[in-house]
């Protein structure tokens, strides 16, 4: 029944947003009474929060996948795979991303962003471990870790829910670029 009330309150979520959804809302998407909602969450913001933390592990877990294996080509081609990868499970729902994006912050004071943050940097912390002679050796890893995390995440999310005139190819070349001069020692 949780599972069933995550869903409804994701799908709520994006149909709605967040003023528009409420549990009586949830509750008749699940298909369950308000009283057997109430059993398990205690409010709406419990089943978003809830629907927050799932749709971070599902983006996550969609990300290590497409990587997993991929530590080992050249740093382009691991970087335009990890971007199209954050790019397509982004995508999947931009509603949904819309209302993670515009009310999910002030639920929980960032919790489920930051731990969504932490989580992708230990992804690309690991890699980078394993490049570390080939990037700038005046920059900490976990200073990279840092500004590659914040920076790849506010622009893929800025251009899936701006919607600008680049073409998806052109931002993802775009974006490689940029993080590939970021870790480049000097010449």
């Amino acid at each position: 029944m949780v599972e069933n009330i995550i869903g409804a309150g994701r799908q709520v979520l994006a149909e709605y947003g967040y003023e528009g959804a409420s549990t009586s809302r949830i509750a008749a998407t699940a298909g369950v009474s308000p009283g057997s909602l109430y059993q398990y969450f205690p409010h709406k913001d419990a089943i978003v929060l809830a629907v927050l933390e799932r749709y971070g592990d599902t983006l996550v877990s969609h990300v290590t996948t497409r990587m997993t294996g991929q530590f080992a080509q050249p740093a382009p081609v691991v970087v335009r795979t990890a971007l199209v990868a954050l790019l397509d499970g982004l995508d999947v729902e931009p509603p949904l991303l819309r209302a993670v994006v515009e009310d999910g912050p002030r639920l929980d004071d960032g919790r489920a962003l930051r731990a969504f943050e932490q989580r992708v940097g230990e992804l690309v912390l690991a890699y980078l471990t394993t490049r570390r002679r080939e990037l700038r050796p005046d920059v900490p890893l976990d200073t990279a870790v840092w500004m590659l995390v914040r920076t790849v995440e506010h622009l893929t999310v800025r251009y899936l829910l701006d919607r600008p005139p680049v073409p998806r190819d052109r931002f993802t070349e775009e974006l490689t670029h940029l993080v590939l001069a970021y870790l480049r020692p000097p010449s």
